[in-house]
């Protein structure tokens, strides 16, 4: 890549932008970075450069201040591509128009809707200008005139395009049953502007980049290919301190020891899921027994625990002598807009119940705050925050429901989300405790402000992995102490599925973040039982495991199988592994060829019975992750080995005081810190022998199982390893979300 130029930092536009706005060393360094590049760098259209951020976590911010540092390098016109809704066009507009007012009023830069240019005179076109274009047809139609028909000195000047949420429009393919794969008319669009202009740089924006990683290097249509986009050059947005994203809510590291983060998560079961998508009132009527149905437990306590765990922060608040904030609550199940009708007729029955018992001061009412509270006051006193006493607390709720504190709002169309949004893009919060109902028009580039409650019942099945982290509305800048009361309400299936993603996610990330080889492996499950490498375009990357350096791979959410079935099994294992001990110690570490590791690994699992909801068995990824890089070792002296590590004599519970299944039966400090030591170049097998104890509290059946835990070696190569792969690899996914 060739040097980049020294930049002008003092011109009119980019010290008066940043200065009064808090931009941290780091973020005017991303800005100065990007801006060298996009200038250094020929960003075609095979090649554009890219802003990569994560979720809310300020792309917007940091590409206004790039803009405002292009126009004192030579741009005169930025062209922001913004996703093809109303809302997040005006939003945009907005924003745009508000942050840079003062250059507005100096007469120095216009900003315009692409939709409601005016005729610009010569003096007009003689300004900075920023046009905002949604990525629709009829939009992009009318750039092209302005910019190569209408005005064509400014098509000669120098344009920077930034597509914001690039990847939502500017995936390369698709299918149609009439016409079999053809261009998106969109993409096709973008790519003839940037063609017709004279000096085009092209800056994509975005959170999720898999769509311009996860498709193959040429797509044939008809007598053409078309090259996906695929980056000149990466720029990773800086993470503020205050961010709030996948890493606490879908924590990758198992812990032994409580954390706020186990919290967070509270399962929904999928009968439960049915009942909110779709009204039958012969199942369940809200208007008998909202306040006491079993239909809707998890429900119901979502709502009175959002109520408490803004009162609790409000007075918490108070107790520390500021403002108390207003508070938000997300529920988004369902696509279809009746789930929507659905949803907002049982919220607002169960709040009038609520609303009645607080009057009466009903019990069920009462434990039912006393619950939230409980629950609540785990993660609070783990964070180490301020817990009011409980009391307090209930006083705060009744007089909220008596008060009239929360307001429902349903949110289902364009015009209801323009309506709703203040002048910074966020949802406008208008009383203390807001709930908002809605599907797809609340997730990307919409803002919900101090949000500390999400239902979500999206069907994992049909997830794409864009898609589903933008629906991650509680991601943000977030204060700590609203951490510490924010629930996740959804199925255990479907946050595995985004655990999954998190996880994928964050295997990308780093590969993007390491110097010199930038790539990710994937691998998948052959017929024949091998694992083998495979086309990224194939996977389905919410039913893949992440493979990472020392990363564990072990089941959780079993049970163990009865005495009668599984102590010959057991037995079984004792004798493979003690025929082939060799350590020196009875805690020493030894090295058996991978059949037989495979083999013990086998026949623990057949002692194990997956039967919750949302839980079954990784066998398959576990076994082929332990082959794979036992196999493709990068010493060779030690392909075909796997270090094992041999304890007997565990008393581990199956469930945690926080109601999770246990996830870490290996010491990090003891077994875990040996097998961190010795798999550095092949994966080791930790082969716990756990007593099953039925009393005590454990929760078993009474008798011994293994739990094998894999670690795989410290050089590994970051890799997403697939069970299965798509059917329709190479067919695209649109709309199959919504």
């Amino acid at each position: 890549m060739p040097d980049i130029p020294p930049l002008e930092t003092n011109g009119a536009f980019y010290p008066a932008f940043t200065g009064p706005k808090d931009y941290p060393p780091e973020q005017k360094s991303c800005i100065e970075e990007t801006v060298g590049k996009l200038i250094s760098t020929a960003t075609t259209s095979d090649q554009p450069g890219m802003l990569l951020g994560k979720i809310q976590s300020g792309k917007t911010k940091t590409f206004m201040g790039i803009i405002a540092l292009a126009f004192d390098n030579g741009f005169d016109v930025c062209v922001v591509l913004t996703k093809g809704t109303k809302a997040l066009a005006k939003q945009t507009f907005e924003r745009l128009d508000q942050e840079f007012a003062e250059f507005v009023s100096d007469n120095l830069l216009l900003v315009y809707d692409i939709m409601s240019l005016p005729k610009l005179s010569r003096w007009e076109q003689g300004r900075k200008l920023v046009f905002v274009v949604k990525k629709q047809s009829d939009n992009l139609d009318r750039l092209h005139a302005a910019l190569v028909t209408d005005y064509p000195e400014l098509g000669r000047k120098r344009v920077l395009i930034v597509d914001d949420e690039a990847d939502f429009a500017s995936i390369g393919y698709s299918r149609s049953s009439r016409d079999g794969m053809q261009l998106r008319k969109i993409a096709k669009q973008i790519n003839d502007l940037r063609t017709a202009l004279s000096q085009p740089s092209f800056l994509q924006v975005t959170a999720t980049p898999y769509s311009l990683y996860l498709q193959p290097d040429e797509i044939q249509i008809r007598t053409e290919v078309f090259k996906p986009v695929r980056p000149a050059f990466t720029k990773l947005v800086p993470v503020h301190p205050a961010y709030v994203g996948g890493d606490v809510y879908f924590p990758e590291e198992d812990s032994e020891d409580s954390r706020p983060a186990d919290f967070i998560h509270v399962e929904v079961s999928e009968k439960e899921m049915t009942v909110l998508k779709k009204k039958d009132r012969r199942v369940f009527d809200p208007r008998t027994d909202a306040l006491t149905s079993k239909a809707i437990t998890s429900f119901r306590r979502a709502i009175v625990t959002f109520i408490t765990g803004a009162a609790i922060r409000q007075i918490q608040s108070r107790h520390a002598g500021v403002r108390p904030a207003n508070y938000s609550f997300l529920v988004h199940t369902e696509a279809a807009k009746g789930s929507h009708a659905w949803q907002e007729e049982l919220v607002e029955e169960l709040m009038s119940q609520l609303v009645a018992a607080a009057g009466v001061e009903a019990p069920e009412l009462l434990e039912l705050i006393d619950a939230a509270c409980d629950d609540l006051g785990q993660s609070i006193l783990l964070a180490g925050h301020h817990l009011p006493a409980k009391e307090a607390v209930r006083a705060e709720v009744l007089t909220a429901l008596r008060d009239e504190y929360l307001l429902i709002t349903k949110v289902n169309s364009d015009e209801q989300v323009m309506d709703l949004l203040d002048r910074s893009g966020q949802l406008r919060l208008r009383a203390p405790m807001n709930i908002f109902i809605g599907g797809q028009i609340l997730d990307r580039g919409i803002t919900i402000a101090n949000l500390i409650g999400f239902f979500y019942g999206r069907n994992p099945k049909r997830f794409q992995q864009d898609t589903v982290l933008q629906h991650s509305r509680m991601y943000g800048f977030r204060p700590r102490e609203d951490v510490a009361v924010t629930r996740f309400y959804t199925a255990a299936t479907t946050y595995d599925a985004m655990r999954r993603m998190q996880e994928s996610d964050n295997a990308l990330r780093r590969a993007l973040e390491a110097p010199g080889d930038q790539s990710v492996i994937f691998i998948q499950k052959a017929s024949d039982g091998t694992v083998v490498p495979c086309s990224p375009n194939k996977i389905l990357l919410s039913n893949v495991a992440t493979v990472r350096p020392h990363k564990r791979l072990l089941p959780v959410g079993f049970q163990s199988g009865y005495k009668t079935r599984i102590s010959a099994v057991i037995l079984r294992i004792d004798s493979i592994l003690a025929g082939h001990w060799q350590a020196s110690s009875p805690e020493a570490p030894f090295t058996v060829p991978l059949a037989v590791a495979l083999e013990v690994v086998e026949l623990a699992y057949s002692a194990l019975e997956f039967e919750e909801p949302g839980y079954s068995s990784n066998k398959d990824e576990l076994i082929g992750a332990l082959a794979y890089l036992s196999q493709n070792s990068q010493e060779p002296s030690e392909r075909g080995l796997v270090w094992v590590i041999w304890r007997g004599e565990r008393e581990v519970v199956r469930i945690r005081p926080s109601g999770r299944f246990t996830n870490a039966p290996d010491s990090q400090h003891r077994e875990g810190k040996i097998a961190r030591e010795v798999a550095t170049h092949i994966p080791a097998l930790l082969m716990l022998r756990q007593q099953g104890r039925e009393e005590q509290g454990q929760g078993w059946r009474g008798t011994p199982f293994y739990w094998p835990v894999v670690l795989t070696p410290g050089d590994t190569k970051t890799a997403i390893f697939a069970n299965e792969v798509r059917p329709d690899a190479l067919e695209g996914d649109e709309g199959a979300e919504d």
